[in-house]
């Protein structure tokens, strides 16, 4: 089983409008929420960025970085989500917020695949937080770059398995921050096109 899973099947928002709610999220194979220490970390480096920003959660998974960056005025949100049974419970949760649903989407589907069509428009923040040991942040980081998913000076979130402590990324991707904890090793890169 996956480590750093809520014990309760849930997810605590740490800030915000939804400040302290706790989500219902599905136990599924591989899901690993980011633990709150982490994401305190994270929503620290993008304190003053988040509000009024466009937000893409590449693996939605419990959904923890899509609804945290929602719940701190994120203008607009999209998480992309592999499961069926975890893309319903994001929808639910949606509800439960009463978000608006103009400013937030659940996208069921294959995150490669979707990253391989270019969007309307791009996005000032974008999470890659796949599953572990499946060679996906990589090939998500490439999909991300050549299909112009990003707005200029875009934050772009990657956490890996602590392993991997080479990552390649594109040369305009200016790495900003790095931190590991325990299994985790996370960092914050700016597009600079």
């Amino acid at each position: 089983m996956a480590k750093n899973r809520p014990a309760s099947g849930q997810v605590r928002i740490i800030s915000g409008q939804w400040r302290s709610r706790r989500l219902p999220i599905h136990d599924l194979e591989g899901l690993r929420p980011t633990t709150d220490r982490v994401r305190e970390t994270l929503f620290n480096w993008l304190a003053g960025d988040l509000a009024g920003a466009r937000v893409l959660d590449c693996f939605g998974g419990s959904g923890a970085l899509f609804f945290e960056s929602l719940s701190r005025y994120a203008s607009y949100g999209k998480v992309f989500e592999l499961q069926a049974n975890a893309a319903e419970q994001l929808n639910k949760n949606l509800q439960t917020l009463k978000c608006d649903p103009t400013t937030a989407d659940v996208v069921k589907g294959d995150t490669l695949k979707l990253l391989a069509i270019a969007p309307t428009e791009g996005f000032d923040i974008v999470y890659i937080d796949p599953p572990f040991r499946k060679e996906l942040a990589e090939k998500s980081i490439q999909l991300i770059d050549e299909n112009n998913w990003l707005k200029e000076n875009a934050q772009i979130y990657v956490e890996t398995e602590s392993e991997q402590a080479q990552l390649q990324v594109p040369a305009n991707w200016v790495q900003l921050k790095e931190k590991k904890a325990g299994q985790v090793l996370y960092r914050l890169y700016q597009y600079q096109p």
